[in-house]
């Protein structure tokens, strides 16, 4: 495949999304939920067949969950793309403006990043996501999905670019990577002539390698070590509904709790019923020393827990002293990604949302919901833990850049 002439076809559909109307770019995105529902039937066999070659080749189970498209996922995405048409255009915005002394207008306007490239794995709802997300913000995307979803990737795109393209957006601002050859990925690595920004989704391996050796800015985050600290004072029913909840809603995922923290004025009042609940949700629970002195059997943790995303049924758990500590922990071993506390006390809450330093801090709230949905942001990209250029959940308006605008009358610059 000719990685370039992608290239190319997507930097010359960027100039044409850059002068595109907003209302064009959101009818189009309108269009495709329904352009979904009319491959249903060839997208559902294309999955069928991913999941068995990737299941034949020994992907793991939580891989495999990531894969296939339910009902439930299918309706979320086209849920996500109506969402993304309804969000107001974040092109254009005046983002700050001012009048100088001598008359001269000048203004900070949002506009598109350009061309985005998406290297990503296994969840076929991210090719939905990042085409909605990048005609949404005006940038064209090239979207290189795994091998092991490129039958399901490609039904995918085919008709959201039909959608695009009768709705008037230029047919490259959507394009895939139809090979299974990794060789593409090193090309667009090196294609700082086309490409403004990359962005990897997956495991740390591939976003190490995409951060080492791309010549593109990456937008990235290599762990999702989350965090629920349970206060002192934290309500039993609300405390076991957020273990289970952040832990259980779908254990795969990024946002997915890792390690609870339990206040030791608390522990004995509250770990017993919220290691149970876990329990009872199939999770295996490992405990650190003082953990284990309230529930015995407890799976002793190493070290090399505290710094575990696993990904899966299984959760660690440490006592701390005080409000402190579970800070100084969140901060040491946590990935910046998402943190909760559960607390009545909006003191306690209030020093711990400016204490925590990570792209996302929940109080009394699941770290579920930090996947930008729930922002109410519409489809997102992905969750950078990234300071520069966007942190946390990365939608249209973190696809933009600005540019300085200045209106004069023949104004000039004074001498000296």
């Amino acid at each position: 495949m000719d990685m370039q002439q992608i290239g190319r076809r997507a930097r010359a559909a960027a100039s044409e999304l850059s002068v595109l109307p907003g209302e064009a770019r959101a009818a189009a995105l309108a269009a495709m939920p329904a352009a979904l529902e009319g491959v249903r039937d060839a997208l559902m066999e294309a999955n069928a067949a991913d999941i068995a070659a990737a299941r034949e080749h020994g992907t793991a189970a939580p891989l495999l969950k990531r894969l296939e498209i339910t009902d439930t996922v299918f309706s979320y995405m086209q849920r996500r793309l109506s969402e993304a048409a309804a969000l107001p255009d974040p092109v254009g915005r005046v983002l700050e403006g001012r009048i100088r002394p001598n008359g001269l207008r000048v203004s900070r306007v949002s506009v598109p990043i350009g061309v985005i490239g998406i290297i990503y794995e296994s969840r076929p709802n991210v090719t939905t996501d990042a085409a909605a997300v990048c005609l949404k913000s005006g940038n064209a995307v090239i979207l290189r999905g795994g091998s092991e979803s490129l039958r399901t990737n490609m039904v995918l795109a085919d008709a959201m670019c039909a959608a695009a393209a009768a709705n008037g957006v230029p047919g490259a601002a959507i394009q895939i990577v139809r090979t299974a050859d990794r060789e593409a990925v090193a090309q667009m690595l090196k294609m700082d002539d086309c490409i403004d920004v990359l962005i990897p989704r997956g495991g740390k391996s591939l976003i190490r390698r995409v951060s080492e050796e791309s010549r593109i800015p990456v937008i990235k985050h290599y762990d999702g070590i989350c965090h629920l600290y349970l206060a002192p004072d934290a309500p039993e029913d609300m405390a076991v509904s957020l273990a289970v909840d952040s832990k259980c809603q779908r254990v795969e995922v990024c946002n997915a709790l890792e390690t609870l923290l339990v206040d030791r004025a608390c522990a004995e009042r509250l770990l017993p019923v919220v290691v149970a609940a876990l329990r009872a949700q199939g999770v295996e629970c490992r405990g650190c020393p003082a953990a284990r002195e309230f529930v015995s059997d407890l799976v002793p943790t190493t070290e090399e827990d505290w710094t575990s995303e696993y990904l899966a049924a299984i959760l660690s758990i440490r006592v701390v002293d005080g409000l402190a500590a579970a800070v100084e922990h969140i901060n040491a071993y946590g990935s910046g990604h998402t943190d909760s506390i559960c607390t009545r006390r909006m003191d306690w809450a209030d020093r711990f949302t400016t204490s925590v330093d990570s792209a996302s801090v929940l109080v009394n709230a699941s770290t579920r919901l930090s996947g930008g949905g729930d922002y109410g942001m519409g489809a997102v990209v992905g969750i950078s833990t990234d300071k520069l250029h966007a942190r946390g959940p990365v939608g249209p308006n973190e696809l933009t850049t600005y540019k300085w605008i200045a209106r004069g009358d023949g104004h000039v610059r004074a001498s000296l």
